[in-house]
Formats: C-alpha cells, sequence, structure tokens
C-alpha cells in the first residue's frame, strides 16, 4: 500500500456496542492531536442490536469516522483483522470498544513510537493496572503458560492498546478469528524481534454492557481452554 497522508488509524472492533459507541466517538473527539493526522475506524462486528445504524449516523457527521462492517460474527479477531484491512494509517492501533482502557492511550502509544530511533520496527502494547487480584492472578498463569510453551517472554496478553507500524502485517498469514488475536500478533512480535514497548494503562470498569466473554467462571474456563489449544497449535506450526 503506498503511503498515506492518515498517520494513525485506531481500529475499534463492536459487537453489540450500541450505547458505548457515541462514548467512543466523543472520546476520540477529545483526544484527537493536532499535530498528526488521524481516523477511527469502527468495526460492526456482526452486532444485533443497532450497532451499525448508529456507526452510519455518526460516520455521515464525522469526517475522521470510517467504518468496517461484518455481516456475521465470527470472532473478536476477524472484527480486528477486518479494521485492519480498512484502515489507511502508516500506523495501525486497536483496542476495545468497552473503554476499559482509555482511547487517549492509543494517541500515548503512537506518541511513544514515534520516539524510537526504528518505530517502523516496534511494536507497543499497554499493561494494565488497577485489576482485581483474581484477573490479574488469572493473566500471571496464562502468561506463564504462553511463556514456557511458545518460549518467549509473553505477559499480560491481552491488554490494549496494540500498535505497530503497517509494515508489520506482512508479518502476519492466517492470524486466529478468537480472543488468540492479541497473543498471535504479540508473538509474532517477538519472532520477529521487534522492539517491544509497554507502558502502563489504568482499566476501568465497563460502563454499559457486558463482556462476551468474560461474564463468569465457566466463560473463563472456555476461554482458557482456547487459548491454550491455540497456544498449543502454534508451536506445532513453529515446529514445522
Amino acid at each position: 500500500m503506498p503511503k498515506s497522508n492518515i498517520n494513525l488509524s485506531v481500529i475499534v472492533p463492536c459487537y453489540n456496542e450500541k450505547e458505548n459507541i457515541p462514548l467512543i466517538v466523543e472520546r476520540f473527539k477529545q483526544v484527537m492531536p493536532k499535530y498528526a493526522k488521524v481516523e477511527l475506524v469502527l468495526v460492526n462486528n456482526g452486532s444485533l442490536d443497532g450497532s451499525k445504524e448508529v456507526m452510519e449516523k455518526l460516520a455521515k457527521k464525522y469526517k475522521f469516522l470510517r467504518m468496517a462492517n461484518v455481516k456475521k460474527n465470527i470472532g473478536y479477531g476477524y472484527g480486528v483483522w477486518s479494521g485492519l484491512q480498512a484502515a489507511k494509517g502508516n500506523y495501525l492501533c486497536w483496542t476495545h470498544a468497552d473503554m476499559q482502557t482509555d482511547l487517549g492511550d492509543c494517541i500515548k502509544a503512537y506518541n511513544l513510537i514515534m520516539k524510537e530511533k526504528n518505530p517502523r520496527i516496534c511494536f507497543v502494547k499497554g499493561k494494565r493496572q488497577g485489576r482485581n487480584l483474581f484477573d490479574s492472578f488469572f493473566t500471571f498463569g496464562m502468561s506463564v503458560f504462553e511463556t514456557v510453551v511458545l518460549r518467549k517472554l509473553l505477559y499480560d496478553i491481552n491488554a490494549q492498546p496494540n500498535l505497530f507500524h503497517r509494515d508489520f502485517l506482512g508479518n502476519t498469514k492466517e492470524p486466529p478469528y478468537d480472543f488468540s488475536f492479541d497473543l498471535y500478533f504479540y508473538y509474532m512480535a517477538k519472532k520477529n524481534r521487534y522492539e517491544i514497548i509497554r507502558f502502563p494503562v489504568l482499566f476501568r470498569k465497563r460502563i454499559h454492557g457486558q463482556s462476551s466473554w468474560n461474564t463468569s467462571i465457566a466463560t473463563k474456563l472456555k476461554f482458557i481452554k482456547r487459548t491454550i489449544d491455540f497456544t498449543i497449535k502454534l508451536r506445532n506450526h513453529i515446529k514445522k
């Protein structure tokens, strides 16, 4: 893709986030830098609650806002991937729609990478602060497992945001379409010897709606199983 005049694309996959979408757009307006050209790419990831209509209305109002539409939800990862394919920015960033991490963190990540000597070979990722003890313990356990299995130091894998130069997409082939997406990109950055930059982000409570997966012990266990399965699959692929 030729060099774009858009410096940064922020991708936010949304699944049944009708109430949060106006808040996302308003917050993006507040944190948009004047020194760089940025766009917000909202992905309607097969929502069933009218999110698509809300996005379409807002996209007509704001020039910085574009949307990508996924007709049927087949996973969080596919939503992010669809947004990455639609984005026009030279630097690409994604974060969650639940606003538990601030959209301003995406701008912080961009500022951090642009200070680097070789920003095109850097990968910036948040590091969550303010989480409860149970979730922190869960994250620690998964980090240890993935570090041992994949033989790369990996921690707080699902922290947001994630940011990199669009050239990095050339290192990704057939990414997973579920919540293993973050793990895959983080691992590929390590594998390709990108400089990993972690910075603290405050993890807040969700304002509207509820998580599509983190709702009970049973859903956490299901998420763990899926992640373990993908981690082993990725390890086997590496060996080949």
